[in-house]
């Protein structure tokens, strides 16, 4: 077989190239190109190259094929898909792709290298119909985080009016939280009340209009009644500004707007406690240091936080920090991330210290980390808690990470005594979309990686890949 199939493949002394068929063969079973160039006695660049399609099959070449792998020489050396490319080039008549000019060799080069997935575009084509429907509307939280990410999560005007009505607080009571209370009570005839938990079971907050009462759970510490009590008063007082924000992000629907609204109350509170200016000037008088800054505005760590992502004002920015909140299993649950960050849209790495925090409860940890791509990053985090719990109940455990891309790092008070330029923690955007093959850390194969498999050896991790 392999002799009549020669002649034939090399007819009229014409050149074969079949990269993709070589490609293909290797990765079928489970081969490094350092291993079949190993078994065909050639250099690993030399395969390259014909798999490149920057050489074309020796003679002795297929041979050395032929009789390590036992196949058929016809495999390789056989028509180039014609029929296949045809039926591609159909498809590219379609009125719905006018404009989409794709060469011949394009398509023969996909046919060649993924008739597979040649073969799966064809089915797929004749099995939608000329109109596609239009996809369901997004879903009230994504809408908000398409608002927040939209807006780098800076609202100009809304944070304007927070700026105002906190100077106007600070007119009659020099403690925010009290004014708050006051203003609800002068302005509002709405009284602030602390309910136990036996009267308060399922809220944190609650108002109760018949009353004219907010009811906070007594379980909130005195910084989280001042909060709630401020998302309170900014419904109140700032509903005009906060109903043109959402307007100007484009949501209409009823449910994404009554979403967006909890959402833009609770960074008003934050921007009304926190007031622009002065916050931004105690962070750099501070260096950014979050314990000094929750003593100066009588805030949590998260809601402090919280308000370091949104320091984007034109003209007056501060460093670009982002943010995130994980429970133990590693759900994340907040995230704000207006610049670049190492936040992962799901899963996450368990190299970064974040998913740490929960061993070692109410302490602040620092690590630098590093990208794939190079990208450095310092960051703190520490565990926070929602609320006080009933002695034997369930207690809810979260961890906060913040952070900023290593060029603002300096500015930090909680740089000093690191080597900016020194090692960092290697961590990624997750196992599936991560390709540290040396990672001692990896439980999932990267998505979409070319697996291999040897029963004679075992690497750091159960998984051989290859990016090819």
């Amino acid at each position: 077989m392999i002799d009549s199939a020669l002649p034939e493949a090399f007819g009229s002394g014409r050149k074969i190239f079949a990269g993709a068929r070589i490609r293909r063969l290797r990765n079928a079973r489970g081969l490094t190109q350092t291993r079949m160039a190993g078994d065909l006695g050639v250099s690993v660049s030399y395969l390259n190259l014909i798999e490149r399609d920057q050489r074309p099959l020796s003679a002795s070449f297929l041979l050395k094929l032929a009789e390590n792998y036992d196949l058929d020489i016809r495999s390789l050396t056989g028509g180039d898909d014609g029929g296949l490319v045809d039926e591609l080039s159909k498809l590219f008549t379609d009125p719905r792709l006018i404009g989409i000019d794709v060469p011949k060799s394009e398509l023969r080069d996909l046919a060649a290298r993924s008739p597979a997935v040649a073969s799966a575009l064809l089915r797929l084509a004749a099995a939608t119909p000329a109109v596609t429907p239009q996809p369901p509307p997004p879903g009230p939280l994504a809408a908000v985080a398409a608002m927040l990410d939209g807006a780098g999560n800076y609202f100009h005007s809304l944070d304007e009016a927070c700026e105002r009505l906190a100077d106007e607080l600070r007119l009659s009571v020099p403690d925010l939280n009290a004014a708050v209370v006051e203003r609800l009570r002068a302005r509002h005839a709405i009284t602030v009340r602390a309910l136990p938990l036996e009267v308060l079971p399922l809220h944190l907050r609650r108002l109760d209009l018949h009353a004219r009462q907010l009811q906070l759970s007594e379980s909130l510490d005195a910084s989280s009644r001042g909060f709630a009590a401020a998302v309170q008063l900014v419904l109140i007082e700032l509903k005009a500004e906060i109903a043109a924000t959402i307007a100007a992000a484009g949501i209409s629907d009823p449910l994404a707007i009554r979403a967006a609204t909890v959402a833009l109350g609770k960074y008003a509170a934050a921007a009304t406690l926190m007031p622009y200016a002065r916050f931004l000037a105690a962070c750099e008088a501070t260096g950014y240091d979050v314990e000094l800054l929750q003593a100066r505005f009588g805030r949590g760590l998260e809601q402090v936080a919280h308000r370091l992502t949104t320091l984007h004002r034109p003209g007056a920015r501060g460093v670009p920090f982002f943010f995130c909140r994980i429970d133990r299993a590693g759900t994340m649950s907040k995230r704000f991330a207006p610049g670049p960050s190492p936040l992962p849209i799901t899963g996450g790495c368990a190299l970064w210290h974040v998913y740490h925090a929960f061993d070692r409860p109410g302490e602040i940890c620092r690590q630098m980390v590093e990208l794939e791509d190079g990208q450095r990053f310092l960051t703190l985090a520490r565990t926070v808690r929602t609320a006080a719990m009933p002695w034997g109940g369930a207690r809810p455990s979260f961890a906060i990470g913040i952070g900023c891309a290593i060029a603002h790092a300096p500015a930090l008070s909680w740089s000093a005594g690191i080597d900016l330029n020194g090692p960092a923690a290697p961590i990624g955007p997750g196992c599936a979309a991560c390709h540290r093959a040396a990672c001692r850390q990896r439980g999932l194969p990267p998505a979409n990686a070319h697996l291999a498999f040897d029963e004679r050896q075992r690497g750091l991790t159960p998984f051989r890949f290859t990016d090819e």
